[in-house]
């Protein structure tokens, strides 16, 4: 694994050299937005595929399956649930001439619907840029044991800002595709590698580890499930990416690609995961890490590096493409519109500093991973859904709903942390009050203000 620094730098220094490149190519701020709306559906699954697998799988996932083995496998099929859905609204979505989700809600349920899906994406998509940031300066503290890990959580920081602010949507999309297809390849060569040389008779799973429920209640589960299935509905990085597209029906054919490249890798990483309970000579300090150590202790050399430059290439897709989410939302949601690439540039900067600041706050990769997908799911993904499938849903509605659901994730949060729950509510994860708070509002206000209307 010596060779592990130099393959790394060099990858690193291709990248830097494809946005530079695209740089050139960026001359309105659509192009660095939705790359001029004109990706083919072959970057446009890439992208996707390379988005949505991330930190949350590569690290939260295999941290579950690390502590709850088997039942790990269960993970995965809520995110394709939602992703089957997104291909029936991805032609819509497509067809709506808007540049971010909040400026969708704005157009069909009015300016505060914008604005409160706003402050949600943007504070959901820095949480999950933060922890981008962690994991990569976990990769780069293997590389680069001598560096200290505070400089090297900047460093890593530094160069995905920058390198998102070189061409914003025309670079990480290409690089995104290509990104997939090395990723495809270093998970895939890592489990062939491993089921071949572990003998099941010997080093079976642990008993703790076979249990289908993971040890976990039904309650527990839902709290789990939920928000990975509300987030796909409604995510904005994914819906940008369809607006990207070149049509609505590349568009959907991009959906169902995404569907099955998904599915295979996050049952790729989770398999990897349990291997690793029985592969790894001691136990990991941090749980999140296993895969890495796989790599590291438990897999040939020129594999080892594969799944560096893999868990490398997860991190920076998922870390450029929600800080350029939610910079794009920043430009048309709260200011005037897109802006000038300069200027979309500055906002990535200043977005990309402020996601350093929350990296410092936690070192848990499944809990923070969770807590951002229910800040951002049960806010804004029934807005979406009402604006896509039932746009005539009173606006007064929606609002209502949207401020009860992000309201109730951060209070329920916020008692969770200070330990001020009963006992039977102290179980319940935060995403199930926020939705049904949300879903509540929306119905209640709905129904007053349709029959106040007819009246």
């Amino acid at each position: 694994m010596h060779h592990a620094p130099w393959v790394i730098l060099a990858f690193l220094t291709v990248l830097a050299a494809v946005g530079v490149l695209h740089a050139r190519r960026v001359r309105t701020a659509e192009d660095f937005t939705l790359a001029g709306r004109r990706l083919g559906p072959g970057v446009v699954i890439g992208t996707l595929v390379a988005t949505w697998i991330g930190t949350g799988s590569i690290f939260g996932n295999a941290e579950f399956t690390f502590e709850h083995g088997v039942a790990g496998l269960f993970l995965p099929l809520s995110g394709a649930a939602g992703i089957l859905a997104l291909a029936f609204l991805a032609p819509r979505v497509r067809a709506i001439p808007a540049g971010s989700v909040p400026e969708i809600l704005g157009q069909r349920f009015g300016r505060a619907a914008q604005l409160i899906g706003a402050v949600a994406l943007i504070g959901a998509y820095l949480v999950i840029v933060s922890y981008q940031y962690r994991a990569g300066a976990a990769v780069a503290a293997r590389i680069f044991p001598t560096i200290p890990p505070g400089a090297l959580l900047v460093g890593f920081a530094a160069f995905i800002v920058l390198y998102t602010a070189l061409a914003g949507m025309l670079s990480v999309a290409w690089t995104d595709f290509v990104n997939g297809i090395l990723m495809a390849i270093g998970l895939i060569a890592a489990l062939v590698w491993a089921l071949t040389h572990w003998d099941p008779a010997t080093t079976p799973i642990p008993e703790p580890l076979r249990e289908p429920s993971g040890g976990l209640s039904p309650g527990s589960w839902i709290g789990i499930m939920l928000p990975a299935f509300l987030l796909v509905l409604g995510d904005a990085n994914l819906h940008q990416r369809f607006m990207s597209a070149d049509s609505a029906r590349t568009a959907r054919r991009a959906a169902i690609g995404m569907f099955v490249g998904v599915l295979v890798l996050e049952i790729v990483v989770i398999s990897l995961a349990l291997l690793s309970t029985v592969m790894l000579p001691a136990t990991p300090e941090n749980p999140g890490h296993c895969i890495l150590d796989l790599a590291y202790t438990g897999l040939p050399p020129v594999i080892g590096i594969l799944i560096v430059a893999t868990v490398t290439v997860v991190i920076l897709t998922t870390a450029d493409s929600y800080l350029l989410g939610a910079s794009t939302s920043v430009a048309v949601d709260l200011g005037p519109g897109l802006r000038s690439p300069k200027q979309q540039r500055i906002i990535v900067i200043a977005l990309g500093i402020a996601a350093l600041g929350l990296a410092y706050t936690s070192n848990r990769f499944f809990d923070v991973a969770l807590y951002a997908y229910t800040l951002y799911g049960a806010s804004l993904t029934p807005a979406v859904l009402c604006a896509l499938l039932l746009p005539r849903v009173p606006g007064r509605a929606v609002v209502s709903g949207m401020a009860a659901g992000l309201g109730t994730a951060l209070i329920w949060k916020g008692l969770l942390e200070a330990d001020l729950l009963p006992g039977a509510l102290a179980g319940i994860d935060a995403v199930l009050p926020a939705l049904l708070m949300n879903l509540f509002s929306l119905v209640v206000v709905g129904v007053v203000t349709t029959v106040a209307r007819r009246s």
